[in-house]
C-alpha cells in the first residue's frame, strides 16, 4: 500500500468567507459544490471540485483555524497544473492577487509561478510535464 496516495483536499483560510467564495468562484468559473451553510451547519466552509481529477479545494472561515495556524500570509505552496503559466498568472493578478514568484523555468517541462490571494493564501500554478504524462497514461488505459 502506498503511504501517500494523492492529494485529497487543499484547505485555504479566509477572514471574509463570502468575499473569498466570490473571488474563487470567479477565478475558477464554477460555484462551490458544497457549503456548510447550505447543508444547515452554519457558515464556515465551502468546497469546490476542480481539475482533471476533481480535487477538492476548500475555503474555511479563519475563525475555525486550529490553534497555532499563522494569521499572516504564507504557508506551503500547492501548485495546480495549468497549460499556460503566464496566462494563468496574468488572470490571477488581474483578479487582485499579489505576485509572489514570477514565471520561472525550473527545468525542461517545468514552469512555475505563485501569488498570494486577497485572503493571504499562497497559490501556485505550474506547467508540469509529469502531470501530463500521468494524465495521458490514465486516459490510454481506459
Amino acid at each position: 500500500m502506498t503511504f501517500m496516495r494523492g492529494m485529497s483536499t487543499i484547505n485555504l483560510w479566509a477572514d471574509d468567507l463570502r468575499a473569498a467564495t466570490r473571488w474563487y468562484s470567479e477565478l475558477l468559473g464554477v460555484e462551490p459544490y458544497f457549503s456548510s451553510e447550505a447543508a444547515g451547519r452554519g457558515p464556515g466552509y465551502v468546497e469546490y471540485r476542480i481539475g482533471d481529477y476533481q480535487h477538492e479545494l476548500g475555503i474555511i472561515d479563519r475563525r475555525f483555524a486550529p490553534p497555532g495556524i499563522a494569521t499572516s500570509r504564507g504557508g506551503a505552496v500547492v501548485y495546480w497544473h495549468v497549460d499556460d503559466v503566464a496566462g494563468a498568472l496574468s488572470r490571477l493578478l488581474a483578479q487582485g492577487a499579489e505576485l509572489l514568484d514570477g514565471v520561472t523555468e525550473r527545468g525542461p517541462g517545468f514552469v512555475t509561478a505563485s501569488v498570494i490571494d486577497p485572503f493571504g493564501n499562497v497559490l501556485g500554478v505550474m506547467f508540469n510535464r509529469h502531470y501530463l504524462d500521468v494524465l495521458g497514461a490514465r486516459d490510454a488505459a481506459r
